[in-house]
């Protein structure tokens, strides 16, 4: 099934959005070690096989050139494009992280962050993805899969015991 299947019957849990979210962090690591970019990271475009998140349609990737100021033609999908997508720069990892943090906002709420954005910690996480300046972005997969592994420390509560009354 894809990933937009199974968001048609309602928003994920937090919890399971953030686990489907390292994975295909995991894959952009491989894929932006390449020095490639996606470009259209979205719903349609991620596959679930049992416990596993697949990334596919690469029609849309390109090779990043650091030799050139923006990209030549505008790819993606409205919505999950980044702005430098839109001839306003060029594409790198970070345009891919920037789709991620709209990926996981339609996971967990079912709407674009722009309609709506999670709550909790996710909803930091996702703001930092979808800056519009590139440079205020997570720099790389590997750092948003690590943002989404933290867990939050819960502060120690000391419980009197009963004698202690």
């Amino acid at each position: 099934d894809s990933l937009e299947a199974l968001l048609k019957g309602c928003p994920m849990t937090p919890k399971e959005a953030a686990r489907i979210a390292v994975q295909l962090c995991g894959a952009l690591e491989v894929l932006h070690g390449l020095g490639a970019v996606h470009r259209d990271i979205k719903p349609s475009n991620i596959i679930l096989r049992e416990d596993q998140a697949v990334l596919i349609d690469f029609d849309a990737a390109r090779i990043h050139k650091e030799d050139q100021s923006s990209d030549t033609r505008v790819m993606g999908t409205t919505g999950y494009a980044a702005p430098e997508q839109y001839g306003f720069g060029q594409t790198d990892a970070r345009t891919d992280i920037y789709a991620m943090g709209v990926l996981l906002n339609v996971m967990v709420t079912g709407k674009h962050p722009s309609q709506e954005l999670a709550e909790g910690r996710l909803r930091q996480i996702i703001e930092t993805c979808i800056q519009v300046h590139a440079d205020r972005r997570y720099p790389s997969a590997e750092a948003l899969a690590a943002a989404l592994k933290k867990k939050r420390r819960r502060p120690s509560v000391n419980y009197m015991k009963r004698q202690d009354i």
